[in-house]
């Protein structure tokens, strides 16, 4: 089963001084693009949430992120009332007055460097624990986003494989017609140029000619493309690289079907399929 590679994951723990939120968020990419978002005192475990996502997600371009709410009353980030205070009475003696306003001197103060102290939080094990349960959640939040928005996806390429399956089986009952179309415009062009001809020769010329705009392999390999998409859809795994070698190698066998075949109507076939492998194209790049 496919996966698309747009997704998003939530999760949101409730401690008892703070509200942890989790979310995920990815989009299409060639490769594994991922960033993550993590307060310092989780730092270090970042390398493991990281090869945690690696292995689920695979790839996209992912955000991670982990953003703290401080509940509590508590706090880790206190005023240095002495610098504050010395600050202050810088500032007042700057402006040399003794009516300064200590409302407006402190809210100056307040935004001079180390006004403010944060004492550092060390990683707590068991406050950590429960936060790698909470990024299961959100894992398989977006894992399950990416199921759901492949199917319609999935449905999408089945019906459009379709459409080119139709169409070939209309280039088979053309292409009849269009080898006794080419036979009877070349035989038009000897008449017309009212000359003798050689009937032996001409018909090795025929056969020659009609050799060249032969389309019966490529009407083959078509169809045999078209039934390993189908089935490589099918598969427990989801291979967006694979699915658009196959993509390539589909448009392939069109185009060529296309150059070789010489007859209008087989050529407007030809656009109708191309149309629809265009449509599947856009498609792929979003599948894992």
């Amino acid at each position: 089963m496919i996966q698309s590679m747009t997704g998003y994951g939530k999760s949101v723990l409730q401690l008892p001084t703070k509200k942890v939120t989790i979310e995920i968020k990815s989009l299409n990419s060639k490769n594994l693009d991922l960033n993550t978002r993590i307060p310092s005192y989780y730092k270090e475990k970042e390398l493991t949430v990281r090869k945690k996502l690696a292995s689920s997600l695979v790839r996209g371009k992912v955000d991670f992120s982990i953003y703290v709410e401080m509940t509590a009353d508590e706090t880790s980030t206190t005023v240095n009332k002495g610098v504050v205070k010395e600050y202050m009475e810088q500032l007042r003696n700057i402006v040399q007055t003794g009516s300064s306003d200590d409302v407006e001197l402190l809210q100056m103060a307040i935004k001079m460097p180390d006004a403010l102290k944060t004492e550092r939080e060390e990683l707590d094990v068991e406050e950590w624990k429960q936060i790698e349960t909470h990024i299961e959640v959100a894992v398989k939040e977006i894992v399950q986003y990416r199921k759901d928005e492949a199917k319609s996806l999935e449905e999408d390429f089945q019906q459009r494989i379709e459409n080119i399956k139709t169409a070939l089986e209309e280039v088979k009952k053309l292409d009849g017609d269009r080898i006794d179309h080419v036979k009877e415009r070349l035989q038009k062009a000897l008449t017309d140029l009212k000359v003798e001809v050689d009937e032996n020769r001409f018909e090795q010329e025929l056969i020659y000619y009609l050799e060249k705009l032969d389309i019966n392999e490529e009407k083959v390999r078509l169809a045999n493309h078209l039934d390993y998409f189908l089935q490589q859809l099918a598969t427990a795994d989801s291979n967006g690289k694979k699915l658009g070698f196959i993509v390539q190698e589909i448009g392939r066998e069109i185009n060529t079907t296309g150059s070789k075949a010489n007859f209008a109507p087989i050529q407007k076939i030809v656009i109708q399929m191309k149309d629809e492998l265009e449509k599947i194209k856009e498609q792929i790049l979003n599948v894992l």
